[in-house]
């Protein structure tokens, strides 16, 4: 039997005495997108870093295809963090070196055809860029690892509407078969088209998760209305 992509099993994450994540459990298998859903400050952002492996004290089990967290699925999981990581002075083109450079799995090709879709100009410098130019450039670099596990943090939180729909596009644009693409936000409506499946987190907890098209099918609903509903049964 395959493993599941993701597996997560009774995990609680404490900032001193506050539980960022309290006894979670989800499952998630590969080949799908999936929303990972909440206000801010209900655990998605340490719930990413977790599966990425950069917060590693906590309590409970993760396992990425079967294999705990720890340096051999650092190979597998392609993270976005919500934070900039790139240096400001580097220009585009450094930017693509580095990570060619840094990770074995990284297609220079595929990472030069982002860019070229998104239509930026390589040889600038981070600086002279606008905040979604450089939303941009940490989804090209962050798409173009041949990894089993995407972990996008907030990725179309900070740009207009229009160079959101452009993201997004980008995101779901010559993925992996069996690739899962874990995607956290609080702008469900504009995530909401390319979503396989959801996952709601409040708390430091699931509330809810499953499937998009059961969804609609059996609730008539979207995931933004049930997320309101959902979120307005939850704070009663």
């Amino acid at each position: 039997m395959t493993a599941p992509a993701i597996q997560i099993a009774h995990v609680t994450k404490k900032y001193g005495a506050f539980p960022a994540l309290n006894d979670l459990n989800l499952s998630l298998e590969g080949g799908q997108i999936v929303g990972l859903l909440g206000e801010n400050g209900s655990g998605k952002t340490t719930l990413l870093k977790v599966l990425a492996g950069a917060l590693t004290q906590y309590d409970g089990e993760v396992r990425v295809h079967g294999t705990p967290i720890g340096p051999d699925t650092k190979a597998m999981v392609s993270f976005l963090p919500d934070a900039s990581f790139l240096a400001d002075n580097d220009t585009i083109d450094g930017c693509v070196g580095m990570f060619k450079d840094f990770f074995a799995d990284f297609s220079e090709a595929k990472c030069r055809d982002l860019l070229k879709f998104f239509q930026l100009d390589t040889h600038r410098k981070l600086n002279t860029l606008s905040k979604g130019m450089r939303e941009k450039v940490q989804v090209a670099l962050a798409m173009s690892r041949d990894a089993k596990v995407f972990l996008l943090d907030e990725p179309i939180s900070g740009v207009d509407p229009a160079a959101r729909e452009v993201l997004l596009s980008a995101i779901v644009r010559d993925l992996p078969e069996d690739a899962l693409v874990l995607i956290s936000t609080h702008l469900i409506h504009d995530l909401e088209p390319v979503l396989d499946s959801f996952a709601f987190m409040r708390y430091g907890q699931i509330l809810l998760s499953g499937s998009v098209d059961d969804l609609r099918a059996e609730r008539n609903m979207s995931i933004d209305q049930l997320f309101r509903e959902v979120y307005r049964w939850s704070a009663n």
